[in-house]
């Protein structure tokens, strides 16, 4: 009885002691501290008010606190900790007297130097480094967003910026995203989210807020605390706004998640992880939440006031049951003039019981693929188990690790220097350097042992086997690095002729597809090729994620890529591939997991057709869109920002039969806006031939009833809709129509003028900034009979532009042969002009042609077989080259020479005799040339842009027809491929890897604050321009000087310096319904002038009547001349009115307001009417990397009456050749084609 009444009694007790809160104690201060620290290993803890220059000292963990003695008041300047000698610190002021203590703080003594504090940091050098992760995020203050975790060896979190192409750019806001390692950086993984059913795919995971936004003191996610980790976060695509996140745990060192509070949090750790505090960090509370279960269960402490959280802090170790919380307080409660407040808790009155044995877990660290060896070792802990009710103890004793070595695995192995991974193999990035005293050839050495192309990993633990990964390997010295001015290759053979290729954009990583099938990867520029497994039909890459590529299959069959090919996954399409030329994938410019398939459906069959289905987790699951269609895309384009989950298709209106038998007189297009994923589907237009979205554009090519010929739609909001307007001469009816480009605020289109077979031509015609009217820009302009144009802009320049021109126009139709000139604009088609040729030729010779007619004239757009081999470059602006000559005409291809022009086209210099082709690398520090006549055993290059030329030798055996140069996308790379095919092998291709990374080891310098004394130099279209200025604003962009004999590297350049400028005539254009004869805007004869328009926008003072011109669109001009602008008048202002009429027309305004809502909802908003202008804002200058605005867009065709078949509808088609890219670069297509028995595949970069 005794014994059970004892028992009964220290039960009681037990669960006294277990429910008393923590002591709470309170200190106010007059400011926050700067500095917050504990003397390692003590309980002595330093608050540093740097505003009132004071120090305070507590020796309990913050529950009392004392000004430090012996300082004079308002002298502390800095307080630092020894970090060797847990009882010295030291408190530096303004002067040469400084202060130290020996004993924690309870005394200081005095002592002098010479000078007062510096401050400066010291740069850490290095030798060889292996990226591990790109795009990591930091701040302006170069911290960065990566934290190990502590006590776990090889774990990691970073944050990473997904979108770090368009941040660069300026373009966006980064997009962060979190990442983990269990290898210590030699591989990477999201964050596994908490299980969330409306959270699905790899889109979805944890992030978490790191390093560069610190909410509070020490370390972000980990104590000593074994597998304790926590954050604020959020779950989903990126990490949201800090008020938008929740606070999250893990237990077992970030494999898994759990959400333990909605909102952000400040969280610390104490006991060794047996006690958990989070406290509100959003807004002031009198609350704070406490959990003794590793998370499960949380308990509240009340305050006696609210506060809003500053600080929540304890032993740098979480040994300690003490907390203290620095707050501030209401104004209210405020007393001499002290706002904050140390809080101190203390949980050790809450648990009396310490644990013992039988309350510790053994914990295991474990990798995320289940795996106890982690950096070649297993690591584990004993920890208080989440149920047992006691405190753990042992202030100041870190957990002891206890670890079991392992026999070394793959997983303890990385890309050794000078190798990147591609797929389970280490694939060197180009010739590695030689070991000393190798390959010397007075002593005959032809090999040398090299790199195996792996590593142990650093810090690895592992026991290797008797044939460990990394053991050299013996390689011939022919492999190894050449020493500096030398230039190397290696050749590759394929058994297949090449169809389709494509880098991964921003990446060394390029795909082949062979005729038969095959494709091959190299992850090194083509120095070295992998095998993919499988035949396949053609790949996409994502246009809007860099690192995602797919391989399309027969039937179902699909593989997709998330990391630039270092990993592939299979996945099953909801149908095979159509065959009726429609693209296979589209893709959502702002969700990279949304997806659309069009697929074929009862094929082959009486009821052939395409059908369309969507995913949203990147092929996992998929839902059906529509049948019968001829093309379905997300509505949503990069600047074309409207309803992300809006889907647009061409639907037949019939839905039977063969859709491979329909025609446009039988069976008409609907033109069908889907919103919430096409479950709400409208029918804006009964009859169209397509259309296209591109920048902030929707264009629809409609066929009204009883009107024989086209309509062109137009529309900024994927809503409303709005008919383009041309001058009465030049309506659509009996004609054709290329949509060329809109990246100047203003679309650029074709209108064929001249369809007949051989001699086509038409004139490009210009809009306003909406896209609703349409003048003459340039009259004659070359097109092919496919529809292509010879239209390409300057690439990273606005307004600068080519295009040829049929010169004999009028008799071009009889003889059946084209005599076509070149012209220029340097205003965004306002003007155009001939070429300037140079003086004399590359031998110094003059031209024998020297009338004023003659001029450079340049083969186009239209006859290129590699449309990615662009005049210009987007890596280093106004360097363009082209093959042409000088003279009244344009010569047959074989009978013209290469030229070069440094400024934009103003001037030009021919650099080689007959046709090349070219590739510009390293931001045009290397120029290569292949002569592209005849096949050759050579190329030539230049270091200077072209002002000397040296040769390469890369083959002996046969000489080598090249077909295309290609390098990385963004042209900032050393390295090029040549494609082509040997004489000897005309069905077999081969890939010639060039490398000039040798030529020269001086990488460029730049120095904004001393720009003579570095290697760059600031150029200006303005330079050889009449006019200063273009689109009313002067840029001046940095180049590598041309004779420097440095490389530029990845390094970003110094931003353009933008200056506006006064308006000039050549900010104007010619209006609506005018033309320009002799230099001057006149009215086309039998039209009428656009009617005025006396808007006041804003509060203007003025409206001006419309004159025959009218401002570039683009243009930023401020001031000056302005001839756009007719008679002045004023506009009607608020003191015209009384007060009563003000009341009336506001009462009118909320009405109408209100109505228009409710009709618009009812009606969703969509069908023809007023459309929406574009923002001031939206005007933006475009990028160095905006190739895909270089060359036309998209394409209709239509000829005769409007419902004749489509064969009159002439479109580009996916890989009709060798090398013809399936979207030429910047078109977009209206995928119709009868004939076609192919896929499309985009390869556009």
């Amino acid at each position: 009885m005794r014994s059970a009444l004892s028992a009964l009694v220290l039960l009681a007790l037990g669960t006294w002691a277990a429910d008393k809160p923590p002591a709470v104690g309170y200190t106010t201060f007059e400011n926050l501290p700067t500095r917050l620290f504990y003397l390692d290993d003590t309980s002595t803890v330093f608050y540093h008010d740097m505003t009132a220059g004071n120090v305070y000292v507590s020796d309990d963990e913050g529950k009392k606190w004392e000004l430090a003695k012996g300082i004079p008041p308002g002298d502390a300047l800095l307080a630092i900790e020894h970090p060797f000698d847990n009882r010295v610190a030291f408190i530096l002021t303004k002067d040469k007297k400084h202060y130290v203590t020996s004993n924690r703080g309870e005394s200081w003594q005095e002592f002098t130097v010479p000078n007062p504090p510096a401050f400066s940091s010291n740069p850490l050098n290095g030798t060889y480094f292996v990226e591990s992760l790109q795009d990591t995020n930091r701040n302006d203050n170069g911290f960065v967003d990566f934290e190990n975790l502590v006590g776990v060896e090889g774990v990691g979190i970073a944050n990473v910026v997904a979108n770090a192409r368009d941040v660069e750019g300026g373009r966006a806001a980064k997009a962060l995203r979190s990442v983990i390692t269990f290898d210590d950086g030699s591989s990477w993984q999201p964050l596994a989210p908490p299980k969330d059913p409306n959270c699905t795919g790899a889109e979805c995971s944890l992030h978490l807020y790191s390093v560069t936004s610190p909410h509070n003191f020490g370390r972000i996610f980990s104590s000593t605390a074994p597998g304790f980790v926590m954050g604020v976060g959020s779950v989903g695509s990126r990490l949201q706004p800090y008020d938008q996140c929740d606070t999250f745990l893990s237990t077992d060192a970030g494999l898994s998640w759990k959400r333990v509070h909605e909102g952000a949090h400040k969280y610390e750790f104490g006991d060794k992880g047996a006690v958990l505090l989070i406290v509100d960090d959003e807004k002031p509370t009198d609350v704070l939440r406490y959990s003794f279960d590793s998370g499960a269960t949380w308990k509240d402490i009340k305050l006696d006031y609210p506060v809003r959280a500053k600080v929540l802090t304890t032993l740098p170790d979480s040994t300690s049951q003490q907390f203290i919380l620095i707050g501030q307080m209401d104004r209210a409660r405020v007393k001499d003039r002290k706002p904050y407040v140390a809080i101190s808790l203390d949980f050790a009155p809450s648990r009396s019981r310490q644990c013992t044995q039988s309350d510790m877990e053994t914990w295991r660290a474990r990798s995320m693929k289940g795996k106890e060896c982690l950096m070649g070792h297993k690591q584990w802990y004993t920890r208080k188990k989440p149920d047992a009710d006691c405190y753990v103890g042992g202030k100041f004793d870190d957990p002891v690790e206890h670890e079991d070595r392992c026999d070394c695995s793959d997983e303890d192995y990385e890309c050794d220097y000078n190798y990147v991974r591609s797929g389970d193999n280490c694939v060197p990035m180009g010739p590695e350097p030689i070991p000393p005293n190798s390959c010397d050839a007075e002593k005959h050495q032809e090999m040398y042992m090299g790199s195996s192309g792996w590593r142990l990993i650093p810090g690895n633990t592992c026991k290797p086997g008797n044939n460990p990964k990394d053991a050299k390997k013996e390689k011939p010295c022919s492999q190894a690095e050449l020493p500096e001015g030398s230039v190397s290759h290696q050749t590759f053979e394929f058994d297949s002729l090449v169809v389709q290729h494509a880098f991964f954009k921003n990446s060394k990583t390029i795909l082949v597809r062979l005729e038969d099938g095959i494709v091959w990867q190299s992850s090194n520029e083509g120095f070295t090729w992998q095998q993919m497994e499988g035949k396949w039909l053609g790949f996409y890459m994502h246009p809007y994620s860099n690192d995602r590529g797919y391989l399309i299959g027969a039937e179902r069959k699909m593989m997709y890529t998330t990391n630039q090919g270092r990993n592939w996954v299979a996945f099953t399409a909801p149908a095979p591939p159509n065959t009726m030329r429609i693209p296979v994938l589209a893709f959502h410019p702002k969700r990279n997991d949304w997806l659309i398939w069009t697929g074929a459906y009862g094929c082959p069959g009486k009821d052939c057709h395409a059908r369309a289905w969507y995913t949203t987790n990147n092929g996992r699951e998929w839902d059906s869109i529509d049948t019968y269609v001829r093309t379905c895309s997300w509505a949503r384009d990069k600047d074309l920002k409207i309803d992300e989950e809006l889907i647009l298709c061409e639907s037949y209106r019939d839905k039977k039969g063969s859709q491979e038998h329909f025609r446009p007189d039988n069976n008409p297009l609907q033109f069908i806006a889907g919103g919430n994923f096409y479950a709400k589907p409208q029918k804006i237009f009964d009859n169209i031939v397509g259309f296209a979205k591109f920048s902030e554009y929707l264009i629809v090519a409609q066929l009204p009833q009883n009107a024989n010929g086209l309509a062109l739609q137009v529309s900024l909001d994927g809503r409303t809709f709005a008919a383009g307007l041309f001058p009465p001469n030049m309506r659509l009816e009996n004609h054709a129509y290329t949509i060329l480009e809109s990246s100047t605020d203003a679309v650029f289109l074709l209108l064929t003028r001249n369809d007949m077979e051989q001699v086509e031509w038409g004139n490009i015609m210009k809009s306003n900034s909406n896209g609703t009217y349409y003048t003459v820009s340039a009259e004659y302009v070359n097109r092919n009979h496919a529809g292509y144009v010879d239209f390409e802009k300057l690439i990273g320049v606005d307004g600068i532009a080519l295009i040829n021109v049929v010169s004999n126009a009028k008799s071009a139709g009889i003889d059946k042969r084209k005599e076509i000139q070149t012209r220029i604009t340097h205003n965004d088609g306002g003007s155009w002009k001939a070429l300037t040729p140079p003086v004399k030729d590359s031998l110094g010779q003059e031209y024998p042609c020297k009338d004023v007619k003659c001029s450079l004239q340049l083969h186009g757009f239209t006859e290129r077989p590699d449309v990615r081999a662009t005049y210009s470059s987007p890596s280093v602006v106004g360097l363009l080259m082209a093959v042409g000559n000088v003279g009244d005409k344009l010569a047959g291809y074989t009978d013209s020479d290469t030229f070069l022009s440094r400024d934009g086209g103003f001037t030009w210099e021919e650099i080689r005799k007959d046709a090349h082709l070219w590739e510009f690398g390293d931001s045009g520090s290397v120029l290569v040339l292949a002569n592209d006549e005849a096949p050759t055993d050579r190329v030539v290059y230049s270091l200077n842009e072209g002002q000397t030329w040296k040769e390469y030798q890369f083959t002996t055996n046969d000489k080598m027809r090249v077909k295309s140069i290609v390098t990385i996308s963004s042209d900032t790379s050393r390295r090029f491929i040549l494609l082509g095919h040997y004489s000897r092998q005309p069905n077999h291709d081969v890939a010639v890897h060039l490398d000039f990374s040798q030529v020269t080891k001086r990488q460029c310098h730049m120095d904004t604050d001393n720009p003579g004394k570095d290697d760059f130099e600031l150029w200006s279209p303005s330079e050889e321009r009449e006019e200063r200025c273009l689109f009313g604003k002067r840029v001046l962009f940095h180049r590598r000087i041309r004779d420097r004999n440095c490389y530029v590297g990845n390094s970003l350049l110094a931003p353009n310096i933008t200056e506006t400028c006064a308006c000039t005539p050549a900010d104007f254009e010619c209006e609506f319904n005018h033309i320009r004869e002799n230099g001057e805007c006149v009215l086309v004869a039998g039209a009428s002038p656009l009617p005025n328009d006396d808007s006041c926008p804003g509060n203007d003072e003025f409206w001006w009547e419309r004159t025959a011109y009218r401002k570039i669109p683009h243009s930023e001009c401020d001031g000056g001349n302005r001839p756009d602008r007719g008679v002045q008048h004023r506009c009607p202002g608020p003191s015209s009115h009384g007060a009563f009429f003000w009341i009336f027309i506001s009462f009118i305004i909320i009405s109408s307001t209100v109505f228009a809502a409710y009709y618009f909802y009812e009606r969703s908003m969509y069908g023809p009417g007023a459309i929406r202008l574009p923002d001031s804002n939206s005007f933006r200058e475009s990028g160095p990397l905006s190739t895909l605005a270089s060359v036309p867009w998209f394409l209709i065709g239509v000829a005769g009456i409007a419902w004749n078949w489509v064969r009159s509808i002439q479109l580009p088609f996916a890989v009709d050749n060798t090398f013809r890219s399936s979207r030429r670069r910047g078109y977009r297509h209206v995928p119709v084609d009868e004939d076609a028995q192919v896929l499309r595949f985009e390869d556009e970069e």
